[in-house]
């Protein structure tokens, strides 16, 4: 299969009324803040999208987002290969008016002065999010087991005393 490299910036509304369907691939190289959150990556993401009109006459566009990145294992410090699957759903906005008009199926995505969203930012985002908040790998592949996580032993706690036992003992005296 060929690789298609797909643009970066694109006009929804037009794409919608030609109910463009694309696939193709983005360069994960030109994602500055992906590319400085892992460790390796694949050279491609690996796009589908298709823009429509809904039924409410909404311009939407929808699809998956696929690339493989490396990270590294909080537990063990290794590098570990971390597949990325994203599906997504925009409908384009012009302020947040247009925003909060949107039903809860659609996440708004603001469009530029031209009418254009910059799928690259957009994709880039998307993939950013699906990344995990802490990597690591599965317990049954991971060089660190369960006894390893362990360190030393959880002493009990020493019971303290409690402040108000001298207010006690006054009220008592005062009986």
């Amino acid at each position: 299969m060929q690789k298609v490299k797909l643009p970066y910036q694109i006009d929804p509304v037009k794409s919608a009324l030609k109910r463009s369907d694309y696939k193709g691939v983005l360069a994960v190289k030109d994602m500055e803040r992906l590319v400085g959150s892992v460790v390796s990556y694949d050279e491609w993401v690996e796009v589908e999208v298709q823009f429509k009109k809904d039924e409410q006459g909404l311009t939407v566009f929808h699809g998956t987002l696929d690339t493989k990145v490396t990270l590294i294992c909080q537990r063990c410090n290794e590098a570990f290969d971390c597949p990325l699957h994203v599906e997504f759903c925009y409908s384009p906005v012009q302020g947040q008016q247009d925003a909060e008009a949107l039903p809860e199926a659609y996440d708004p995505v603001e469009v530029g002065d031209h009418g254009e969203v910059s799928l690259l930012q957009l994709f880039e985002d998307e993939l950013i999010l699906s990344l995990p908040i802490v990597p690591f790998h599965a317990e049954e592949v991971c060089t660190v087991t369960s006894d390893d996580m362990q360190f030393g032993e959880i002493e009990p706690e020493q019971k303290q005393p409690n402040p108000f036992a001298v207010l006690k003992e006054l009220k008592r005296d005062q009986e």
